[in-house]
């Protein structure tokens, strides 16, 4: 009798360590994955103020030639202004639906108004001759395209991530250990589909 307990304890414990062992697997793997799509946002944060930061250069070397654009260029600020707090409190929460759905938008909003303020200096033939205005948007050129590059390897790590955790039998631990759904960084405007078309060398 006391060998028989003694088997089953064995098993039962045998039993409870396996499962602890899987459980234990599972939820290093969604913590692993939530680590890389945080990294990932991480890297976009670095491309997007990179992006704040050339523009109120740009805005104020386009100043000087679109002295009757005033309203296009503090459009540009407040658009930058708004797209740098939205940008931040993604930053404290990556992933967040309601940060991110606000990023998208306000980054929607910036390259908007960048591809207005483009436009309309397509017709100051002075401005677009102008040294550095040609280097700052190039700048501005190639940093939003390393957004989309950063933007599509965290919209990657957000899939995997969200996949496992929806995915049986690994939807019960991260229910239970609350790994919510991580949010895309998608275009939330059709405006944001391209970057701003940006040439300011002379022809």
């Amino acid at each position: 009798m006391i060998l028989i307990l003694a088997v089953v304890l064995a098993v039962l414990f045998a039993l409870c360590l396996v499962i602890g062992l899987w459980v234990m697997g599972i939820y290093n793997g969604l913590i692993t994955l939530r680590n890389r799509f945080q990294n990932a946002f991480a890297q976009i944060d670095v491309q997007l103020k990179r992006r704040y930061d050339l523009i109120p250069n740009l805005v104020e070397t386009a100043k000087a030639y679109l002295k009757h654009e005033s309203q296009t260029l503090e459009a540009v600020i407040a658009a930058r202004n708004a797209a740098y707090s939205a940008s931040q409190q993604a930053a404290s929460q990556p992933g967040d639906p309601k940060s991110m759905n606000a990023l998208s938008g306000a980054e929607a909003g910036l390259t908007g108004a960048l591809s207005r303020l483009m436009a309309v200096a397509e017709a100051y033939p002075d401005l677009k001759a102008n040294q550095t205005m040609a280097q700052l948007s190039e700048e501005l050129s190639s940093t939003e395209n390393k957004v989309a590059f950063a933007r599509q390897a965290y919209n990657d790590a957000v899939m995997a991530y969200n996949i496992k955790r929806e995915t049986f039998p690994d939807n019960f631990v991260a229910n239970t250990f609350n790994f919510s759904a991580a949010q895309l960084f998608e275009i939330s405007n059709p405006l944001e589909k391209e970057a701003p078309k940006v040439d300011f060398s002379q022809s």
